[in-house]
């Protein structure tokens, strides 16, 4: 018998800055969705190494169907307080690039991640970096343009070897999709706006 496959959560619990109250959110969170069942697995993490071991470690012999990120996030980055991956991450040889693939080669055929934070996938960064992602672990990959909180807008989804098909410069506030300055904050009227009670990609995306 095939092993049912993981669905697992990493968030930041790095408490910093004015968002030091955030990861306190992002634990209760976690406590709720997998009270509900959405999640096999959550970690709290400090950073991407320590996640992606997390990631790595957790029940070797099953496939991985769904990793959700929870943290913060720029213009082609995700984030655990300081701690950034970006398209650098994905290079040959990189440390991080070496434990994501190894994760990757544990995915089902229509194995997702995403990357539930802001704006990541904003801007020509967050699209080259989402195209980057997908091409290079095989996965399909989900992630916002908008700043997102209970309302998460700009919602997106590519699959390995497509193209980004929304506006490079949807959720930007100020700025150019090659130099964005500030990005708007999710509204129910945004494109591809969902609420953070939903534990699962709606069918549409």
């Amino acid at each position: 018998m095939t092993a049912r496959a993981l669905r697992l959560l990493v968030f930041d619990r790095h408490a910093s800055g004015p968002l030091g109250s955030l990861p306190r959110v992002w634990a209760l969170g976690a406590k709720l969705f997998r009270a509900r069942g959405a999640f096999d697995r959550a970690f709290g993490c400090r950073g991407w190494e320590e996640a992606l071991e997390q990631l790595e470690g957790v029940d070797p012999s099953r496939p991985i169907a769904e990793v959700q990120f929870w943290g913060h996030g720029k213009w082609g980055d995700a984030r655990f307080g300081n701690d950034r991956f970006d398209e650098s991450c994905l290079l040959r040889g990189h440390p991080l690039g070496n434990r994501l693939a190894r994760i990757a080669r544990r995915a089902t055929p229509d194995g997702l991640f995403w990357f539930r934070c802001c704006e990541t996938f904003g801007a020509d960064a967050g699209q080259s970096f989402a195209r980057a992602f997908s091409d290079t672990t095989g996965l399909r990959v989900a992630g916002h343009t908008y700043v997102i909180a209970a309302l998460q807008s700009g919602l997106h989804t590519l699959a390995p070897g497509a193209r980004p098909d929304w506006d490079p410069a949807e959720g930007l506030a100020r700025g150019t999709p090659a130099r964005p300055l500030a990005a708007l904050m999710s509204t129910p009227s945004a494109p591809r706006t969902i609420t953070f009670l939903e534990a699962r990609l709606p069918a549409w995306a």
